[in-house]
């Protein structure tokens, strides 16, 4: 894209999103605001240094290009060589890829001297935000004359892809994409431009980059060092390009200048990235549908998937490397789950929601217009959710059922192969086949990824049993066919399935159209009855998801005249900018948690019982030795680790660059306080706690522990 049209672009691009505020927003208030709203902050009254033109200049550089998307999370430029720092666990599951028993890069870490020794980071991309504009007319301009939920919900959709189609075709060199950043309201065109051939080059030892392991996740104090630095790299001519010896690395339009001095308590900050999801404008009941249902389901499932892939884990190494990253990801979100259910519970927020929906009612039936327009707004979802929970058990099961077994998923995915297949006339399957046959594989190979027999088997058997208790009103169809008890059926299917031989299947099941159609078993015909059933109540689900589209933005509409203010939309993994305060907090009576922790903290950590606590030698050594570099925090007189804010954020802004007053790199954010899990349904500054990795840290164990000096001089840091 040349500079002309890019400038065009960004300059047309959303100056609101539909947020029209009459003041700036206080400091440290809540929010992670879209690049349209900086504008109305008044960020140099909070403690910026530099013009609010240098974050985000539509016209021009500034630090939002030394942004990445990098599998899921937030990376961000360090140098003018493409080099990214993000977290430790999101580089986990490339590192658990090119893993194994005589090279385990998961457990010992990895460090890349010479570009030739970078590994490929597989299954990871980078993705960088070029430009954005309001779309909201089109979106809704499709279906102003449409009632029927089901209908509405599809043209939306079908108007979202249409716009992103268009402008790829336009600019054949980006990815475009439609986000919904109010539900109902507001649509927004983001165009991205995707770095494919992206590689390791610095990954520290698992007791530094996961010290504490879950003991220690989603709580302050931390002490772990949550860093991983990666290189884009592209072809010799600068377009993306899939993994070669020949590509170069990534030249950015901007990188992070790296301050090695680090913040004091009360310093002010700001991140930028890519936070995921956020629910807090949405009604009582889905909030307690959050509560009573999702939360407790997810979270217990996964405790028992996770006590049994350990278990199994055990019997040798490679089992142990095979199934780390899904162990590690339902842990994240077990614990996570849990902290959401101690915190709504904490705050009894369905009741909070509940009387602010109940003020919201007498407000819509105190005004004739509002009442005309709005007057069974409250009702409708009411009796919306009333459906929602009728099924819930059921719809949770089918949303994990795939997820939990991996056989499964191979079955899901050879059937869908077979059924498109045919669609299509006989004389042309053949040409089906071949044309999709190197897709299908390599989503196989993915799941196959993380499949162990043993563990199949326990977790299938533990659905089975689920669903078979379910009410009469929520059948799983499947389990008609299935003779009792379900544990022997578990057993009989997925032994006697050929599924589980990957190289039957990808050699001799997949030779041909002729081999795929004439092989069936029990399992394919039980995935068939699932997916069958899950297709016969996808109409109801389309007209409900239709009705909620429509009535939460009726929701939030009335709800801004009400409280007579504006919205940040809810975070939808579009670049955010959050800002606040290096600051420590009081977890309890009597109890204040200071925003800093030092190495002098591993050690005693390190001195319980707990493995979980274990750390590599050197540390200890350096520590004793006072031997800190210039990396030491002359009031704690020792290398910070990890640092407190109070700052906005939730999953996707894992590896998000912190920010001091003068846009340096700082830190690293990885995490939340236990008490801030529910920023995603609700933020307050008294518990919303934020925690990164010191990036005195992530230096003083680049020089000191693993010898990576080059990376540290390539940042530019003096040593």
């Amino acid at each position: 894209m040349n500079k002309k049209k890019r400038t065009v672009l960004l300059s047309a691009a959303i100056l609101s999103v539909s947020l029209v505020l009459a003041t700036a927003f206080k400091p440290w208030e809540e929010g992670m605001f879209p690049l349209s709203e900086i504008h109305k902050l008044d960020l140099k009254k909070a403690g910026l240094k530099i013009s609010q033109n240098e974050i985000y200049n539509p016209k021009g550089t500034s630090l939002v290009d030394a942004l990445v998307n990098v599998g899921g999370c937030t990376g961000s430029f360090v140098s003018d060589q493409g080099l990214i720092i993000t977290n430790h666990h999101c580089s986990f599951s490339a590192v658990q890829q090119a893993s194994t028993p005589e090279h385990d890069y998961l457990t010992n870490g990895f460090v890349a001297k010479t570009p030739s020794e970078e590994i490929e980071a597989k299954g990871l991309t980078c993705r960088i935000t070029e430009s954005y504009e309001d779309v909201s007319d089109r979106v809704l301009g499709s279906v102003a004359q449409v009632e029927d939920p089901a209908s509405r919900l599809k043209l939306i959709n079908t108007a979202m892809d249409n716009i992103a189609r268009e402008a790829e075709q336009k600019d054949p060199s980006i990815k475009a994409e439609v986000s919904e950043m109010f539900i109902g309201k507001t649509y927004v065109l983001f165009r991205y431009k995707t770095i494919q051939d992206v590689r390791l080059v610095y990954v520290p030892h698992r007791q530094i980059g996961e010290f504490g392991g879950e003991t220690d996740n989603w709580v302050w104090p931390r002490h772990t060092g949550d860093f991983a630095f990666m290189r884009a790299y592209v072809a010799p001519d600068g377009s993306p390009a899939s993994y070669s010896k020949n590509n170069v690395p990534y030249k950015p339009k901007k990188f992070l200048k790296v301050n090695a001095n680090g913040t004091n308590e009360e310093d002010f900050v700001f991140i930028l990235g890519y936070p995921g999801r956020t629910f807090r404008h949405r009604p009582a009941q889905f909030i307690a549908y959050q509560q009573e249902y999702v939360l407790p389901y997810v979270s217990e499932l996964y405790a028992f998937q996770n006590q049994t892939m350990e278990e199994v884990g055990k019997k040798d190494k490679a089992t142990e490397i095979k199934l780390a990253t899904r162990i590690k990801r339902n842990a994240n979100v077990m614990k996570n789950y849990r902290g959401k259910l101690q915190g709504l519970k904490g705050i009894d927020l369905v009741a909070k929601k509940q009387q602010e929906d109940n003020d919201l009612a007498r407000f819509i039936n105190s005004n004739i217009d509002m009442k005309a327009r709005y007057g069974n707004l409250m009702t409708e979802i009411d009796n919306l959710y009333k459906l929602i929970n009728g099924d819930a058990q059921r719809d949770l099961w089918f949303s994990q059922i795939y997820n939990s077994t991996s056989l499964l998923s191979v079955a899901r995915n050879i059937n869908n192969f077979k059924s498109a297949m045919e669609t299509y006339p006989a004389g042309q399957h053949q040409a089906f086949f071949d044309q999709n046959l190197a897709r299908l594989k390599q989503i196989l190979e993915a799941n196959y990824e993380a499949y162990d027999p043993e563990a199949d088997r326990i977790i299938f058997k533990r659905m089975l049993s689920d669903a078979a208790a379910f009410p009469s009103g929520q059948p799983v169809n499947a389990l008609k066919s299935v003779a009792r008890p379900t544990d022997q059926f578990a057993q009989t299917t997925l032994s006697s399935s050929r599924l589980a031989d990957k190289n039957y299947v990808l050699s001799t099941l997949l030779q041909s159209p002729q081999s795929l159609t004439a092989y069936n078993d029990a399992l394919l015909r039980f995935e068939k009855d699932i997916s069958v059933q899950i297709s016969e109540l996808k109409p109801e689900k389309d007209r409900r998801e239709g009705l909620l589209n429509k009535l939460m933005g009726d929701y939030v509409n009335v709800k801004e005249k009400f409280l007579k203010k504006n919205f940040i939309p809810d975070a939808n993994s579009t670049l955010r900018l959050t800002y606040g305060y290096v600051r420590g907090y009081w977890s309890a009576d009597a109890t204040y948690q200071r925003p800093y922790t030092t190495i002098r903290g591993i050690l005693e950590k390190g001195a319980t019982d707990n493995p979980e606590f274990d750390y590599p030698p050197q540390i200890k050594s350096l520590w004793d030795a006072k031997d800190f570099g210039p990396f030491a925090k002359k009031d704690l007189n020792d290398v910070p680790v990890a640092l407190l804010y109070n700052m906005d954020t939730t999953g996707g802004n894992s590896g998000s660059p912190i920010m001091n007053a003068y846009g340096e790199l700082i830190g690293v954010n990885f995490d939340r306080a236990y008490g801030a899990t529910i920023n995603d349904y609700a933020w307050n500054e008294s518990y919303s706690r934020s925690i990164g990795v010191d990036i005195r840290y992530v230096l003083w164990v680049a020089s000191k522990i693993d010898k990576a000096d080059f990376l540290v001089r390539e940042m530019g840091v003096k040593l």
